[in-house]
This record gives structure tokens, C-alpha cells and sequence, in this order.
């Protein structure tokens, strides 16, 4: 059911809006992390590190999409959060219109480069082959994983952020069984765990959408509601492409990192790869308070509750770093067994070097919470330009700190790029965000 964000009290709304969608989003974080458990325990060290030497690639088209589906979304949570119910639906068949001209193009461009930009990135020759296999296979599944974002972030707009966990949930097993079906009954490698994630991905969307068209009659679209509207389209485009040339940015950023870190060789990668995943499991929160804040503030705006949005970022920030203290203890106290859901006991320098990492990261996690709060809040708001400047000032810190650090501390430089970013994001947004809290004050 929808949910209206513009009355009640705010620290009980976020946080009502927040479980769903925060056991959601630890749910989507098992397609990757079944994968690179699987992966890393049944094909080995190398197959683990192939995967991971994909990340950064995978994550600068899909996060674009991924952004461009939230950003218009944030048009949807204005219109609904404005009753305006005939405008919510054109912007859905805007969405849909843009996203998939979107998706077409970017998956042909993705499958030509994707070969010459892993070898630009001095991808190893040891794990080249799986890795092109890997990423090749998520590229063509884009397409999926577009379907089925566009669909949670319009629903999440209305307020609800049960269903698509729902689906989530059955997606997430449906990978499990794929992953083990693929790779251990068929030998599929690599590959099959690139399938596996692809197809449940899609059968969330389909399920999704099945009950979406059955249950909320206000997003039962019409021929009419597909009309293309320049202006409108230029609407969504304003917000959508800032929030996924942000993405992509910070994409960009992360793959002059993972050049710099292919250069210490498949065991520093993989390495690199499961404490990642780690990382990415225990700062689920931040990125679910930053989805809310979005929506949040977007009904907000629409409703002309200024008040409301001020006060909603300040519950939220006192959230989410508590939060973000609680993912800090649980690296330095539990990184080493958590580690060790991805590879092998035996692999002692792995080890090792996870936990480089993961203690680093762990003294900035309060940083990053923040960071999330910060630059959705402007987004809900319609400010769009800010968030992407901030992505530019991560692209600069990430680059300068690959090409400078590990020279000087070796792979700790790797570690430390990172949270060097999230400070050159975060104090230009805390900034911005003051400053047009005032004026629309």
C-alpha cells in the first residue's frame, strides 16, 4: 500500500519506511555476495578475483541506469506527495519511455567495450577470460535489473517499500539455487553465476510488476499517459541524469582505483573483492536512509512542508550514525570470519589483506552515512546539481589518491581512496544542503 510521507511523526516514518526496504536492499546484496561465496569457494581464488576485477566496470553502467531510474522517481514522489495523481501517472510513462531507449543503447555500447576498457584497467591475463565472461553476461542481463529498479523506485515513491522486498526475498533464494545449479551441476564457471544473478533479477521484476498492475490502480497506465512530453521528459532528464552521471562518476573513480589495484596482482584483488562485499553488507543502512530521504523529502516538497524535510534530516542523520558505529565494531570485531565467507582458510595473505582494509574503512563509516543523507535530501528536493558536483570531487580524490599513495604505502594507499573521497563528498553537500534549506525556507 502507499504511504504518506507528509504527516505523522518523522523519526517513526523513516524508520517504518526504512526495515522494509533496508531487509530489502541486504537482500539484493545476497545476489552478489551468493555469487562471490560461491564463486570463491567452488572455482577458487583466481574465479574470485575475475569477478571483483568487474566491479567497477558493472557499476559505471548499471549504477547509471540504477540513478536514472531514482531520479525520476523523485518526479513521481513530488506528484503524489502534490495529489496529483493524472501528473504521477505520465511521469510513470515518461520512465518508462526514457528507460528503455536508455537500456538499448547502453547495453550495445557496454558489450563493444567491455573487453578493451578491463584491459585498459590492467586487468591480469590470468583472470581475463572469466572476467569478459562475467561481465559480458551482466551486460546483457541489463535490461533486467533496469526492469526491476524502475519498478521498486516508483513503488518506493508511493511509500512503499514492502513490496519490492517481497520479491526480493524470492529472487534472493531463486539466485542461490541458480548459483550452485550452474556452477556445480552444469560447470557453467564464472558465467553461470553472472546468469544466476540476471535471471532472478528478472523474475523479480516480473513479480513486481504482476502485483503492481493488480493492486495499485493508479498505475494502471493508459495509451494517453505514454504521450511524449518534451517538457515533461526534460523534467525527469534534469533530475535523472545528474543522480546517474553521479553513479557513473564515482564509477569512473572506482575503476582508475581498480587499474591501480590490478597492479598488485590476483591475490590483492581478491582480497580486495570479499572485503568489499563485507563492507557492503554491513553499510546497507546508509545507502537504505539515503533511498529514504530521497522519497521523504520529495513527498515533502510536493506538500510544501519545508519544516518537515529540515526535521526529517536531522532524525536521520542521528540514525544513521548510530548505525554506522554499530557496522564499524562489527568490522573490527567480526572482519576475519566474515572474510573467510569467501575464501578459503588456508588463503593467509587474503586474509591479511581484507583486514588492511577493513579496518580502515571502518573510521570513516560515520562519514559515508552521512555522505548518503546529505545527497539524496537535495535530490528529494530537486537539487541535482550539487550531488553531482560531489560525485566529480570523489572522481578527483579517488584518481589522485591511486595515482599517489599506493607509490608511497603500498596497498593501504588502495584502502584509504576510499574514505578520502567520502570526506571530499561530504563537506561540500552538508554545505549545499544548508544552504538551500534556508532559501527554500
Amino acid at each position: 500500500m502507499t504511504k504518506d510521507l507528509t504527516s505523522g511523526s518523522p523519526t517513526r516514518l523513516i524508520l517504518t519506511y526504512s526495515v522494509p526496504l533496508l531487509i530489502g536492499n541486504i537482500f539484493q546484496q545476497l545476489y552478489s555476495m551468493a555469487d562471490t561465496i560461491i564463486v570463491g569457494k567452488c572455482i577458487g581464488v583466481e574465479a574470485l578475483a575475475a569477478v571483483g576485477a568487474t566491479g567497477g566496470l558493472s557499476f559505471l553502467i548499471i549504477g547509471f541506469l540504477i540513478g536514472l531510474t531514482s531520479g525520476f522517481a523523485v518526479i513521481a514522489a513530488q506528484k503524489f506527495g502534490a495529489k496529483d495523481i493524472e501528473g504521477l501517472r505520465q511521469s510513470v510513462g515518461t520512465s518508462i519511455i526514457l528507460c528503455t531507449v536508455t537500456t538499448i543503447v547502453l547495453t550495445a555500447l557496454s558489450l563493444l567495450t567491455a573487453e578493451p576498457l578491463l584491459r585498459l584497467m590492467n586487468t591480469p591475463d590470468d583472470i581475463m577470460v572469466d572476467a569478459l565472461k562475467y561481465i559480458n553476461v551482466i551486460f546483457i542481463g541489463t535490461v533486467c535489473t533496469v526492469f526491476y529498479n524502475m519498478i521498486a523506485c516508483i513503488l518506493r515513491a508511493l511509500g512503499d517499500s514492502k513490496t519490492p522486498l517481497y520479491f526480493l526475498i524470492v529472487s534472493s533464494v531463486l539466485n542461490i539455487v541458480l548459483d550452485l545449479v550452474f556452477i556445480l551441476t552444469f560447470h557453467m564457471g564464472v558465467a553461470g553465476a553472472a546468469w544466476a544473478t540476471v535471471i532472478s533479477q528478472g523474475v523479480a521484476g516480473g513479480l513486481c510488476l504482476f502485483y503492481t498492475l493488480k493492486k495499485y490502480s493508479i498505475l494502471r497506465l493508459t495509451k494517453k499517459d505514454f504521450t511524449y512530453n518534451s517538457a515533461l521528459a526534460w523534467k525527469h532528464w534534469q533530475l535523472g541524469l545528474p543522480m546517474a552521471l553521479q553513479f557513473s562518476v564515482t564509477a569512473i573513480g572506482v575503476l582508475v582505483l581498480q587499474g591501480a589495484l590490478n597492479l598488485f596482482g590476483s591475490t590483492k584483488i581478491a582480497a580486495y573483492t570479499a572485503a568489499c562485499k563485507v563492507e557492503q553488507l554491513v553499510t546497507q543502512p546508509a545507502g537504505t536512509f539515503g533511498v529514504t530521504m530521497a522519497n521523504y523529502a520529495g513527498q515533502n516538497l510536493g506538500a510544501g512542508r519545508i519544516d518537515r524535510v529540515k526535521e526529517g534530516v536531522k532524525k536521520c542523520s542521528m540514525l544513521t550514525v548510530m548505525f554506522a558505529v554499530a557496522a564499524s565494531a562489527i568490522l573490527l570485531l567480526f572482519g576475519k570470519p566474515l572474510t573467510g565467507l569467501f575464501v578459503d582458510g588456508k588463503e593467509a595473505e587474503v586474509f591479511a589483506s581484507a583486514q588492511v582494509y577493513l579496518t580502515v574503512i571502518a573510521v570513516f563509516l560515520p562519514i559515508l552515512n552521512m555522505l548518503f543523507v546529505y545527497r539524496n535530501a537535495l535530490q528529494g528536493v530537486g537539487h541535482s546539481f550539487m550531488p553531482f558536483m560531489a560525485g566529480v570531487f570523489e572522481l578527483v580524490a579517488r584518481t589522485v589518491c591511486a595515482f599517489t599513495l599506493p607509490a608511497v604505502i603500498g596497498f593501504a594507499g588502495i584502502c584509504l581512496a576510499g574514505p578520502i573521497a567520502w570526506i571530499a563528498a561530504t563537506i561540500p553537500l552538508a554545505l549545499a544542503y544548508h544552504s538551500v534549506i534556508k532559501k527554500l525556507e
